[in-house]
């Protein structure tokens, strides 16, 4: 019987309601070899199968999910101050076909479906908490798991883009210095209206918050979290400006794990005050790979050394080899892996089967 992330309950209550403590007796995948060896920026990696930001709230569901077969594991996004979560409802099921971003509006689902609107506002418990919390976290993790920490800058009234970049940057290196193997700074949240949410859409912002999170950080790798580009194809577009920017400084980038769209009831309502949120899971693969595929062209066209996860739709061993002959170095799932924490496990046996 799985632990499951409880959509009727507050995000507090599921961060204090956490998996219990693995079973040593539980099947956790690592005897299963695949038919290749992985790595991923330098370390070796049992599988390219992770889980993105969002669905561990703190260590005990990091464990959890390390035991379930996932091998890089992101600490949900913490920030330098505690942040109260958006009030309920935080997960919502929504009712759509593939989303490629000209979608305004999604219906909303009255039953289960594999794609939902993702309402949270990057909430984070106190630094105190949450870097005790890391540090625990990476003592009790097996060697082989890569323990990555999502990290945000709190943007505050007056500040400048330098102040911002100074707040990512204190954020990730106290993430470092608690024992993440990874930093992650999230430069996408479509329900956040703030700068800190849309940094990707900057070049010359992320460029600044970039450089300050790597002086902060040394040599510990270092990912970058973006959201939907329109217009990728375009040569010359905002995606290159962005990638050539952050190139000097991170390690790789994190792709889409979200597409915005307001959410819309059958009586013609709008949720979330009419505000968009993101569209996760299913709806989003198809132009989640594309965006990898174009991702990992202009990487390779200008030379860039950035690695690619990727992001959005996963559900099958099919999925993630459609993302890696897209382009992507590693996979990581969320919206499958809430609704299936056995789903890592499954995905192993089918890769080692190839």
């Amino acid at each position: 019987m799985y632990h499951h992330y409880q959509i009727d309950q507050t995000y507090d209550w599921n961060y204090e309601n956490a998996p219990p403590e693995p079973n040593s007796s539980r099947p956790d995948a690592s005897g299963e070899a695949t038919a290749r060896r992985w790595t991923f920026m330098g370390r070796r990696v049992a599988s390219p199968v992770g889980v993105a930001a969002g669905p561990l709230l703190n260590g005990r569901w990091i464990r959890y999910y390390a035991a379930l077969g996932f091998d890089v594991l992101t600490y949900k996004t913490v920030r330098s101050s505690a942040r109260a979560c958006y009030e309920p409802p935080n997960l919502t099921f929504v009712d759509c076909g593939q989303l490629d971003g000209s979608h305004t509006s999604v219906p909303h689902a009255k039953s289960p479906s594999d794609s939902w609107a993702v309402s949270f506002g990057m909430p984070s418990k106190e630094p105190d908490v949450w870097r005790r919390d890391v540090e625990d976290t990476r003592r009790q993790l097996p060697n082989d798991k890569v323990l990555s920490v999502s990290v945000v800058g709190t943007m505050q009234p007056g500040w400048s883009i330098d102040e911002l970049a100074d707040d990512y940057a204190l954020c990730a290196r106290w993430a470092v210095e608690s024992g993440a193997d990874c930093i992650e700074t999230n430069f996408s949240c479509p329900n956040v209206t703030s700068c800190d949410g849309q940094l990707y859409q900057s070049p010359d912002d992320a460029k600044t918050v970039a450089e300050r999170v790597r002086a902060s950080i040394g040599d510990a790798n270092y990912l970058i979290k973006i959201g939907h580009f329109a217009g990728i194809a375009n040569r010359g577009t905002s995606a290159e400006q962005f990638l050539r920017a952050i190139a000097p400084f991170a390690d790789g980038i994190v792709t889409t794990n979200s597409i915005a769209a307001k959410v819309v009831t059958d009586t013609g309502n709008n949720l979330f005050d009419g505000q968009p949120r993101g569209i996760c899971g299913d709806a989003i693969r198809d132009e989640s790979m594309r965006q990898t595929r174009e991702l990992k062209r202009i990487v390779v066209s200008a030379n860039l050394p950035l690695c690619i996860v990727g992001v959005g739709g996963i559900s099958s061993a099919a999925h993630v080899r459609a993302y890696l002959d897209a382009g992507a170095d590693l996979v990581q799932l969320a919206t499958a892996a809430m609704l299936d924490p056995g789903i890592g496990m499954k995905i192993r046996r089918q890769l080692a089967r190839r």
